[in-house]
């Protein structure tokens, strides 16, 4: 007998086997796959905490260079004298050698502050994944203000100041301004040379001017004490890299800058003199106006940008590029010596490229003879005393013609130790809106490449700062 029930049984178990076959290959692949899905995340994972870890330690490289500069300022090679990279290892706690990083240092340029620091950091067991940070570091010049003074400050009417205002002081406020107003009082006996006759205790900060809402004080004070200015390094300086000019035996030094990057300097031997008023010292014969002179010779900004002069100065022209001027003599005790500014000091452009330090161990003036409108470009520093135009209508001592000028722009920054003014009239004191003697209008800017790119020597003050922070 032919039976058929063993044959559909067969069949049956065959469909069966097929499919688990199928499902266990199906099974097996999504296995498989997940497998290499995790894999791959996980080494995902580790490329990402390499990623990140590379970049901490490269902000590591930045933090150690930092530190390195606050103990050694000067040092651009790591302490080694050599040039870079400069490799470091950086640990955990353990001990263990997590990662390393690599410096490049670029020192400041000539008549800069600012240090760049290049960090490549990588963890040790993926030295393939690197990230690297680059940072400008700057130490800030004394120049951080449009106006920075050691006294009591007056700004008239028609005044407008562009940059920030500093007074160990009170001050006197009847300009405009669109900046912050510092002084370093709460309040102050306002005497003669801010306009009060008898003097009478007034804020730290008053007037008519503003807006007022920018004042500020009182404020920390700034240590002038501190100024890091050292006369024996800028002469040293100017008699190896630069031009020292010794004491002339006559009246002193005159300075023509031009626009092609050069100076011409020459002897004044002959000269006149005016006389003026002062609050401080009342009338004064000075001799300002030069009447005969011996050149002394030409020279290039980029290979002498540092002047040291043992005399009084007289500076003029158009500066191209970055130089100091010092008007200073030793014994310094027994010495002050004193800079002119007889007619217009300029920028071949206003871009950072080009600036100029007029440092005078004694005053800066601006004299009786200069143009109608009068512009300064210049990081002015009266160390010891003041910026001065005399009162040339005073009854007491000239009735000068042309006393009075059209307008004085300035562009920098002002620095001294006393109290600089040059407008008289319209008060009991002076510097009000008609000046008698003086400038009708008064504008000044602040320079912002004065802060971290001063002129070639410029003193400088305070730490190291960040100036820009970039990932390459």
């Amino acid at each position: 007998m032919i039976r058929y029930r063993n044959s559909a049984a067969h069949s049956d178990f065959g469909g069966i086997s097929i499919f688990i076959l199928l499902f266990g290959v199906i099974t097996t692949s999504l296995i498989a796959g997940l497998v290499i899905i995790a894999a791959s995340q996980y080494t995902q994972s580790l490329r990402t905490e390499s990623y990140e870890k590379a970049l901490s330690i490269a902000e590591s490289g930045i933090d150690y260079y930092r530190w390195h500069l606050a103990h050694n300022p000067t040092d651009y090679t790591d302490g080694t004298g050599q040039p870079g990279p400069y490799l470091h290892e950086v640990t955990e706690p353990s001990g263990h050698a997590d990662g390393t990083f690599s410096l490049e240092i670029t020192p400041p340029a000539s008549g800069s502050g600012i240090i760049t620091i290049e960090s490549a950091g990588w963890t040790n067991d993926r030295s393939d994944i690197k990230r690297t940070v680059r940072v400008k570091l700057g130490t800030p010049s004394i120049a951080k203000f449009a106006f920075l003074n050691n006294a009591n400050m007056w700004f008239g009417q028609k005044t407008t100041i562009s940059g920030k205002i500093f007074s160990n002081g009170g001050i006197r406020m009847d300009g405009t301004h669109d900046s912050s107003v510092q002084s370093a009082r709460e309040t102050y006996t306002c005497g003669q040379e801010t306009g009060c006759d008898p003097p009478e205790s007034k804020p730290g900060i008053w007037g008519e001017g503003g807006p007022q809402e920018l004042w500020e004080f009182p404020v920390t004070s700034v240590d002038f004490e501190g100024i890091n200015l050292d006369y024996s390094v800028m002469k040293n300086s100017a008699e190896n890299g630069g031009l020292y000019l010794p004491a002339s035996g006559s009246f002193g030094y005159h300075i023509v800058f031009d626009a092609n990057g050069t100076y011409t300097v020459m002897t004044v031997t002959a000269a006149d003199s005016e006389r003026g008023w002062s609050v401080e010292n009342g009338c004064e014969t000075l001799y300002q106006v030069i009447d005969e002179e011996t050149p002394v010779g030409t020279y290039t900004i980029s290979t002498k940008p540092i002047i040291f002069a043992e005399d009084h100065l007289w500076v003029e022209g158009t500066v191209n590029g970055k130089v100091t001027v010092v008007a200073a003599r030793f014994p310094l005790d027994l010495n002050d010596m004193n800079i002119w500014i007889n007619n217009n000091i300029v920028y071949v452009a206003k871009d950072g490229s080009h600036n100029l330090g007029l440092i005078a161990q004694n005053n800066i003036y601006i004299p009786l003879d200069v143009p109608e409108i009068l512009e300064i470009d210049a990081a002015l520093l009266a160390h010891e005393n003041k910026v001065l135009r005399h009162d040339y209508k005073h009854k007491d001592c000239k009735n000068a013609p042309g006393a009075v000028r059209q307008k004085l722009i300035f562009y920098g920054a002002l620095i001294s130790n006393q109290r600089s003014y040059w407008n008289y009239g319209g008060g009991s004191a002076g510097f009000g809106s008609d000046p008698v003697s003086g400038f009708s209008q008064r504008e000044f800017t602040y320079d912002p490449y004065l802060y971290y790119s001063p002129p070639p020597y410029f003193p400088l003050q305070g730490g190291i700062e960040i100036i820009s922070w970039e990932e390459e």
